[in-house]
């Protein structure tokens, strides 16, 4: 139990913002429900500030599981491509060094209370050697949350460098393709070679997440 304190004090820290921060709190909700035109309203009525929300969003992440690609999206829609792209990568590599820290201090129980044991049993096949290029699949694959990663990965006591490169390495296609085809959207076009390019990527991992899946099963 003392070795979970950290662990429920950073959770319940987290919740008491999401509570006193109301843009934070409905931005969370959004996201969760995958609401990517109310999310792009409730960033742009709030301004520059919406930026931190963002960022506030992609960190609580480490605690709250919802589609990164919705808040990736909306993040090229508000912001553009150019400003969003290093925005959401910074944040993502900061809230995936918080869940890898929550896998240390509080281990696999963690993961499986906060994600699932049919989930866990998944990530845990994909990542079980621990291996560069085992962690860069993990990463590439949509079906295994991103938080979930860093939660086995603390646990297993990868090493932290490199689980950070191959995190960054790892989400970046999906997430250029992602904040792309949100940029994208107040203008889109079937001649633009980048949006072709962008959904070919998505369809791509996809595809290879239907035959990890396979495997797995096998």
């Amino acid at each position: 139990m003392r070795r979970l304190l950290p662990t429920i004090a950073a959770i319940a820290v987290a919740a008491v913002v999401v509570a006193a921060v109301h843009p934070l709190r409905d931005s969370v909700r959004l996201a969760v429900h995958g609401d990517v035109h109310g999310l792009r309203a409730e960033l742009r009525d709030l301004g520059a500030a919406g930026a931190a929300v963002l960022v506030g969003l992609i960190l609580l992440h480490a605690v709250v599981l919802f589609p990164a690609e919705i808040v990736n999206a909306t993040a090229g829609l508000v912001y553009g491509f150019a400003v969003a792209l290093p925005l959401v990568m910074a944040a993502w590599l900061v809230s995936g060094l918080l869940a890898y820290w929550l896998g240390v201090v509080a281990g696999r129980p963690l993961a499986l209370r906060l994600a699932g044991e049919q989930r866990v049993a998944v990530a845990e096949r994909v990542i079980e050697r621990g291996g560069a290029s085992a962690l860069i699949v993990s990463r590439l694959v949509p079906f295994v949350p991103y938080s979930l990663v860093g939660y086995l990965a603390g646990a297993a006591r990868v090493p932290i460098w490199r689980y950070a490169w191959t995190s960054f390495v790892g989400i970046l296609p999906i997430t250029v393709a992602a904040t792309y085809l949100g940029h994208a959207l107040d203008h889109l076009s079937a001649s633009d070679p980048l949006l072709w390019a962008a959904l070919a990527v998505i369809g791509l991992l996809m595809a290879a997440t239907v035959r990890v899946a396979h495997r797995l099963r096998r």
